[in-house]
């Protein structure tokens, strides 16, 4: 059999801030900004991959991880960033599809209820982790803005503003940083279309959500992206949309992914439980990196800290300038 070789580019590092390099096509992609300050941390695109932990205050989370007191929550929290997380994302509301789900794919909360949930624990990681980032992962207006005032420092919307434009009216007058989501859900009840073009799907709803964030103010700059992995797609949607993920590379925009312990993983693994799909995680997680990703959302935050060293040394260069 005849040897087939293809071309090589070398992984290089990076140290031109706003910079990533592209192995895949061998040319370097530039962002809209270079760095983007989140609270208290300044993080520099293309330098290293971000963790974000999760401090789920919602005790029917589908991750088996949910959280009933605020003590709870805060030793996760200092647990977490001593194992290396950049920022910290505290969320009240269970996306888990349940029996009296609504439009949105799953039980909602009144907002009363989650401000109950995420508030007091925003306000000890802020008073007792002042130097940690910290996001409240949220798409209902009245949350949100109690979340800030209690003092999270970034919005992370499932919905990208597309069920609830106000919350960019929000975050640009906080001038505050958000996470947009793309989520197929709103797009159709059933989970997937069956031969769509998963990248243009994606590309559309984020590009639906850039318009709400331009008429509300909210600064380019200021915005992530999340292609929204496990909402509305089926597996193996979910497992191209990784597969393509530098299709997204000219929106110029940090990408945001999250895998974690999700159904596609177990599904890839022969139908495993939650709390089998550790190993399955640390694959989606270190090649998204491969394929793009600058911040990845984790439960197993210690874990998946390894993963992501190993998959920048590999992709970015090693050493790094900034492996915390």
């Amino acid at each position: 059999m005849e040897l087939q070789l293809r071309s090589y580019v070398p992984f290089l590092p990076l140290r031109n801030a706003g910079v990533r390099y592209d192995p895949s096509m061998g040319k370097t992609r530039t962002l809209v900004a270079s760095t983007l300050a989140i609270g208290p941390t300044t993080f520099t695109w293309g330098a290293r991959t971000y963790i974000m932990g999760v401090i789920n205050t919602s005790p029917d989370s589908f991750s088996g991880d949910g959280l009933r007191t605020a003590d709870e929550a805060i030793a996760q929290a200092r647990r977490f960033v001593d194992e290396g997380a950049d920022i910290l994302d505290v969320g009240g509301q269970s996306t888990r599809p349940g029996a009296n789900k609504s439009k949105a794919g799953f039980d909602e909360l009144s907002p009363g209820e989650e401000i109950r949930r995420v508030v007091p624990v925003i306000e000890r990681i802020r008073a007792e982790l002042p130097e940690t980032a910290i996001s409240v992962d949220t798409y209902k207006p009245a949350v949100a803005q109690a979340a800030l005032d209690a003092g999270a420092h970034m919005l992370n919307d499932i919905e990208g503003f597309r069920r609830t434009p106000e919350l960019a009216r929000i975050a640009a007058a906080a001038r505050v940083p958000v996470v947009i989501m793309h989520n197929e859900r709103l797009a159709t009840a059933q989970r997937g279309h069956p031969g769509a073009d998963v990248v243009a799907g994606i590309r559309n709803g984020l590009e639906a959500s850039l318009r709400i964030a331009d008429d509300a103010g909210l600064l380019r700059e200021q915005l992530i992206i999340d292609p929204g992995f496990g909402f509305g797609w089926k597996p193996e949607q979910n497992i191209e949309m990784l597969r393509r993920l530098r299709e997204l590379d000219d929106l110029a925009l940090p990408i945001l992914i999250g895998t974690s312990r999700k159904s596609t993983i177990g599904a890839v693994l022969g139908n495993a439980g939650v709390d089998e799909r550790l190993w399955g995680t640390a694959a989606s997680v270190a090649l998204s990196i491969a394929n793009g990703a600058d911040i990845v959302r984790v439960h197993d935050v210690a874990a998946m800290k390894q993963v992501a060293l190993v998959a920048d040394a590999i992709v970015r260069g090693w050493p790094p300038e900034d492996a915390r």
